[in-house]
């Protein structure tokens, strides 16, 4: 199969939110039920507890106990009575209420003398301590009551008040102290550095602008492909202004009903006025900005209603107002054409996918914190890296980390930076995927193929790396890069590349007269590709300068379309001269491999053996067979082959 390296990855997902506020209220209300059960069961269990600590016994008991000399002490407290024995127990009873102690007493006999023997206390049955006793069962519980209506009517309150900031503005703000980021923290990117110095100028010193009659840019927009950098670069500019940095993801704006987005885009505006000078960042604003007109209404109306708003409020600031407008975007051929005229996103800074220069700061950058051994040369790293982002060199060296981690090891050595950017390109080895010996032949010639064909056609890329070992989907693969890099292709590149595409695919048919699902991918890029140069990039020489592919311009539900718009005759030649490039690239391949066939022998016998050909190992068997090796070569991306 045949895969070019184009490593643009999505980042993160955010996270989901928290629980609705019917949920919210709900849930107290369920808490604070629970609480005034236990309380109040708590204060049952206390009371009764409490209550059973002494042993109540009849009044004629209290009498013989008396006659024994067995109580040292009675109080009396309106009816009940409690007796403390000379054992320091305590026992209560409860006397006839129309009668005091002593006439109670005398009914039973009780000795005189042992009477007068013993103290008696009577309780007067007032005070605070009483009436607290007496209506304490009936308070606490209405006050246990009283206090969970209180505490559900706050929550009330507190959803009351949640509904009514549902407009409010979800972005987060990083101030001038907290911002860590500067432009020393961002390798590459040195010409959109320079043009967002312009603009940390115009936050530092406004006045120098202002008299001489130039107006501050009200927008930046950052344009370019996922993991460039567009987010860590608007952060680095607030840090090298020292502003505060409002950031808000642009699907953070649309919501159910209808008017939040434009609410929060007017509630966002105000706030960055008053901490002005500041900056606003809207990363992926494409999800917002898209261009309107497509007259379909409906559902998505709250998109288009928020992007007016954001319209309105761009074009109402002041020259004197201090605050940009930052936002990043990687389909900036999606945006409404009003975002982009000048006054409202008056810069445009595109950013590309790092050189070998640049790509090479990045990896010092991010190998700062880490323990490099003596053998790592990242300058090599860089060269194997055409094609990543500043992500993709950053979950390099992260992988790389993790491999020494894993190996306990303290040191970060070459070979796990080799090993890492396979695993980036490609996914992890799948050493449990065993071929039996006849997949493992086919996979060695399907590979072979690819690279001799890379190494005999002269505008291809030359081979660095083979392996049949599995990757991610794929049974092996194929490392092409190229000696220098360029940012130009070529007709005469791109028909060599369709030709070592086709060169796993020849090469399973020469040698065992079959082909296998091995192909697939490279069928559907190589016919890609060979369709792209005929609509695309006018290579034909039938077909002409013409490019039949419509730009994006058209809008369906505030989407671009992509579509030709050429009559079924013209889709028909269109159809011949795609299968006639890739029937003169097979030709050439198949040549090559005729010519070649001993050469095709030996590299597949070789991978069977070790699986893995490293470019000098390479290079001796295609010297062995009479092939010279590519010492230059001025052609442009390097390519992974994988099949």
């Amino acid at each position: 199969m045949t895969a070019s390296e184009n490593h643009d990855k999505k980042k993160p997902i955010k996270p989901s939110g928290g629980p609705s506020l019917g949920q919210n209220i709900w849930f107290q209300l369920v808490v604070a039920f629970g609480v005034f059960l236990l309380l109040s069961g708590g204060y049952s269990l206390v009371r009764e507890y409490v209550l059973t600590q002494k042993e109540e016994v009849p009044i004629s008991q209290i009498a013989e106990d008396i006659n024994a000399s067995k109580i040292s002490k009675i109080v009396v407290a309106g009816d009940a009575v409690t007796a403390t024995y000379t054992d320091k127990t305590e026992k209560t009873s409860h006397k006839e209420t129309e009668n005091s102690l002593t006439q109670t007493l005398s009914n039973y006999n009780i000795v005189p003398e042992k009477l007068a023997s013993t103290t008696i206390e009577i309780q007067d049955q007032s005070g605070p301590r009483y009436w607290f006793l007496t209506l304490a069962p009936l308070l606490i519980p209405v006050i246990l009551l009283f206090a969970m209506i209180w505490y559900l009517s706050r929550q009330l309150r507190g959803g009351g008040m949640q509904a009514l900031s549902f407009g409010r503005s979800m972005a987060r703000l990083v101030r001038p102290e907290d911002q860590k980021v500067t432009f020393a923290d961002v390798a590459g990117a040195k010409e959109a550095k320079v043009e967002l110095l312009e603009i940390v100028d115009f936050l530092k010193n406004p006045g120098k602008f202002i008299q001489i009659g130039a107006s501050i840019p009200k927008g930046v927009l950052l344009m370019g492909a996922p993991g460039t950098g567009k987010t860590l670069l608007a952060r680095a500019v607030a840090g090298e202004a020292g502003v505060p940095f409002f950031s808000i993801s642009g699907s953070e704006f649309v919501e159910m009903f209808v008017g939040v987005g434009a609410s929060r885009v007017r509630d966002l505006f105000d706030t960055a006025k008053k901490a002005s000078p500041a900056i606003v960042f809207i990363d992926e604003i494409d999800a917002v900005g898209r261009a309107r007109g497509a007259g379909t209404g409906g559902g998505n109306d709250e998109r288009e209603q928020t992007l007016n708003q954001i319209l309105v409020e761009m074009d109402g600031f002041e020259p004197n107002e201090k605050v940009i407008v930052m936002a990043a975007t990687n389909r900036p051929d999606v945006l409404d054409p009003a975002l982009l005229r000048p006054g409202r996103f008056d810069r445009r800074v595109t950013i590309d996918v790092p050189d070998r220069k640049d790509r090479e700061e990045i990896l010092k950058t991010h190998a700062r914190k880490k323990p490099l051994g003596p053998d790592v040369n990242l300058t090599v790293i860089a060269e194997r890296t055409p094609g990543f982002s500043g992500a993709d060199l950053a979950n390099l060296m992260n992988e790389a980390a993790i491999l020494a981690a894993r190996e306990d090891r303290r040191e970060i050595t070459q070979y796990d930076l080799i090993r890492s950017i396979e695993k980036v390109m490609l996914g992890p080895e799948r050493r449990s995927h065993v071929l039996n010996a006849r997949e493992k032949e086919i996979t060695a010639y399907h590979e072979a193929g690819h690279a001799l064909v890379a190494s005999i056609l002269p505008h291809a890329d030359p081979v660095h790396k083979i392996s049949i070992i599995s990757r991610g989907r794929a049974a092996g693969y194929t490392l092409k890069l190229p000696f220098e890099e360029s940012r130009m292709h070529s007709r005469k590149h791109f028909l060599d590349d369709i030709a070592v595409s086709l060169g796993g695919y020849i090469a399973e048919k020469m040698v065992y007269d079959d082909v296998t699902t091995g192909a697939s991918n490279d069928l559907q890029v190589l016919s890609s590709l060979a369709r792209d140069m005929v609509t695309r990039y006018g290579m034909s020489d039938k077909m002409g300068p013409v490019a039949y592919d419509a730009a994006v311009g058209r809008t369906l539900f505030g989407g671009g379309l992509e579509g030709g718009e050429q009559s079924q005759e013209v889709a028909a030649q269109i159809d011949a001269e795609v299968k006639s490039i890739i029937t003169h690239a097979h030709k050439r391949a198949q040549d090559v491999m005729t010519e070649h066939r001993k050469a095709l022998d030996a590299i597949a016998k070789a991978l069977v053996e070790v699986e893995t050909l490293e470019r000098d190992d390479f290079e001796k068997i295609l010297i062995a067979n009479g092939i010279t090796p590519k010492k230059k070569d001025d052609d442009i991306v390097g390519k992974t082959i994988t099949g």
